[in-house]
């Protein structure tokens, strides 16, 4: 079978390398989020990745209580410099060839975001890892998801969390919740569905890109979301 989508964008958060850690990067983890990304690599999937820092930086949070906002922003980019070094690694050991790209420059760790360089490593196959979210200070990296994902023509927004979609209720607090199959934009704002931060999701909106949000530790979860198949939940036009 083919799959639905040639080219993707997918949104990890920090928080997802934790494992069950309280901070910090778990090496069983890592390697099981690349052991999910490996066969949709391999299936001729074009990969572009965004990765959050909150796993690090939860770490340095309460030193930064009262600190100033853009600083603290500063820093949660380095940590996702970091994690994204870290994934890089991870996939170097499976096989897979990745690249990161930082919106910071800091040429000497890894080198900076041209979109052009973006484009070409992906039709080669790479993997590309976008790091340091948008470059801004008060931008969150599902933000970053949202413009990586339309400045390189991804054909959807894959976020993975911990929860294997949008529900109607928190489905650890009430068990009757039912996970939505598919949504529109419009109908998950008028239900104040938090899928995404409101500036990331008016952009996947406008730009008509599609968002789906499905659990990374469902094993084949990833594979099944770019076959087309009813996993996790469907956000559309």
């Amino acid at each position: 079978m083919k799959p639905k989508y040639k080219r993707i964008l997918l949104k990890l958060s920090g928080e997802a390398l934790m494992g069950n850690d309280p901070y910090g990067i778990n090496r069983a983890t890592i390697e099981s989020i690349v052991a999910e990304i490996a066969p949709v690599v391999q299936m001729g999937v074009e990969t572009g990745v965004v990765i959050g820092g909150g796993n690090i930086f939860r770490g340095v949070a309460p030193g930064a209580a009262g600190m100033d906002r853009a600083t603290a922003d500063y820093m949660g980019m380095l940590a996702t410099v970091m994690n994204a070094l870290a994934l890089q690694d991870a996939m170097r050991q499976a096989g897979l060839a990745g690249r990161v790209q930082s919106a910071l420059n800091i040429e000497q760790v890894v080198e900076p975001y041209i979109r052009g360089k973006a484009i070409r490593y992906l039709e080669e196959g790479k993997v590309v890892i976008f790091a340091a979210g948008t470059g801004n200070p008060f931008f969150t990296t599902d933000t970053a998801a949202a413009l990586r994902g339309s400045e390189i023509g991804a054909e959807i927004v894959i976020k993975a969390t911990k929860v294997d979609g949008v529900y109607t209720a928190d489905p650890k607090r009430d068990p009757a919740a039912k996970r939505y199959s598919r949504l529109s934009f419009d109908e998950a704002i008028a239900r104040n569905l938090k899928v995404m931060d409101a500036t990331a999701f008016a952009l996947c909106r406008d730009q008509k890109l599609p968002v789906n949000v499905f659990s990374i530790f469902r094993k084949n979860a990833l594979q099944r979301v770019v076959m087309g198949e009813d996993e996790g939940t469907l956000v559309h036009i």
